[in-house]
């Protein structure tokens, strides 16, 4: 337990205006498929398939043939590094139907035979966990669901619970928890959703964060628990596991998290045993984010604006010491190659594109010039792609 306490301490002193470098090695020399050891996890190439919500888990979260069937497909698709849909990590919380879960230790045989047939194909995977709050698309929503003020969701209609602080315990325990259950189910690791309006998004927001303790106010406060999340997650899964971050590089409204503040809280959490942080933006919780086209799934932009939340990517990968993975928009092979040899940005997430190409990666290294058939629709679901899932 010291150590976790000791990991809050740095948490809480940490100076805000403290920005350390981080040195570049082979600037305008690096590809696309470059090889690289992360932790002790050999990636074969600096692709993430990035999450998506699958709506194919069963009524439990459990995996079914057809989630089986999806990362058989992307990892026979070439991707180095793949990320799973979220996996809600308490029974009685979920934000949406048929996603995966990871609250309970009979899951972990469930979840061998898929680790195991990932890496069978040459791939790395990554267990996405996370905790909803106020922001739910589930119908009925779960009966109790904590957030960290009692404010009503525009999105979701939902006025949630305001999360004591046995509350806050009780869900940093899970989130540890279920990272422990991801190691010993074969997963390579885990990534700590904090993006998207979900419930660690919404403590980064002051639009949803109007706590008045040591939880809210300033972007030292509002990361308080994320921090602790990180640290109980170490001290379950030991130094070799590798814990990743989701997060917005902004919310894209003015009373939402600022990007100052998104790249202070990089620098905070980076402190604290993360081992990477993959950046996306856009709070879906707020309204004005979506009728402005500014959330994480933006729709009818032209290859002069795609990887669209780069420049924010490239300040807090300057920032930290860690690699940052930059997700959102990446569309095109040359514009990312060029990310990559005029920033700090080390790896790239992909989602809707490895919908409808799951191969994509492998068409890449034939032909770089190879177009994603994805058209950024924005019905970004498998079931819901306005095309084929395979590729003619």
């Amino acid at each position: 337990m010291s150590s976790f306490i000791m990991c809050t301490c740095i948490l809480i002193t940490y100076p805000k205006t403290k920005y350390p470098s981080r040195k570049r090695t082979n600037p305008m020399n690096k590809q696309l498929f470059d090889t690289s050891i992360f932790k002790k996890l050999f990636m074969k190439n600096r692709f993430f398939r990035a999450s998506v919500w699958e709506n194919m888990a069963d009524q439990a979260g459990n995996p079914t043939p057809e989630i089986w069937q999806l990362y058989e497909d992307i990892a026979k698709g070439g991707v180095g590094n793949i990320i799973t849909g979220y996996a809600y990590v308490t029974k009685d919380e979920q934000p949406n139907t048929h996603m995966l879960g990871i609250y309970d230790d009979a899951q972990i045989r469930l979840y061998q035979p898929l680790t195991q047939m990932v890496h069978e194909h040459g791939a790395n995977i990554f267990l996405q966990i996370v905790y909803g709050g106020g922001q739910t698309d589930l119908v009925p929503p779960s009966k109790h669901i904590l957030a960290p003020s009692s404010v009503e969701y525009p999105r979701s209609g939902v006025t949630p619970f305001a999360m004591t602080k046995s509350d806050i315990d009780s869900i940093v325990d899970a989130f540890a928890q279920a990272a422990l259950r991801a190691k010993k189910a074969g997963f390579d690791g885990v990534e700590i959703h904090a993006a998207h309006g979900y419930m660690l998004s919404q403590l980064l927001s002051p639009y949803f964060n109007h706590r008045k303790d040591e939880y809210g106010g300033s972007i030292v406060n509002r990361t308080r628990m994320i921090g602790e999340i990180i640290c109980k997650c170490r001290l379950l899964v030991g130094d070799d596991f590798p814990i990743l971050m989701k997060i917005n590089c902004e919310d894209f409204h003015p009373d939402g998290l600022s990007r100052e503040d998104a790249k202070q809280a990089c620098v905070i959490l980076s402190k604290l045993g993360l081992d990477a942080i993959e950046v996306s933006g856009g709070n879906s919780s707020i309204p004005q984010v979506a009728e402005n086209n500014l959330e994480a799934e933006r729709t009818g932009f032209k290859k002069t604006t795609q990887s669209y939340f780069k420049e924010h990517a490239k300040d807090i990968a300057e920032a930290i010491n860690i690699p940052v993975i930059l997700t959102g928009g990446n569309k095109s092979f040359d514009v990312m190659e060029d990310i990559l040899n005029s920033s700090k940005i080390e790896y790239f997430g992909l989602a809707r594109g490895l919908i409808c190409q799951p191969n994509l990666i492998s068409l890449w290294k034939t032909d770089q010039n190879t177009k994603v058939r994805c058209v950024s629709c924005g019905k970004c679901s498998y079931a819901a792609c306005i095309l084929n899932k395979k590729p003619k």
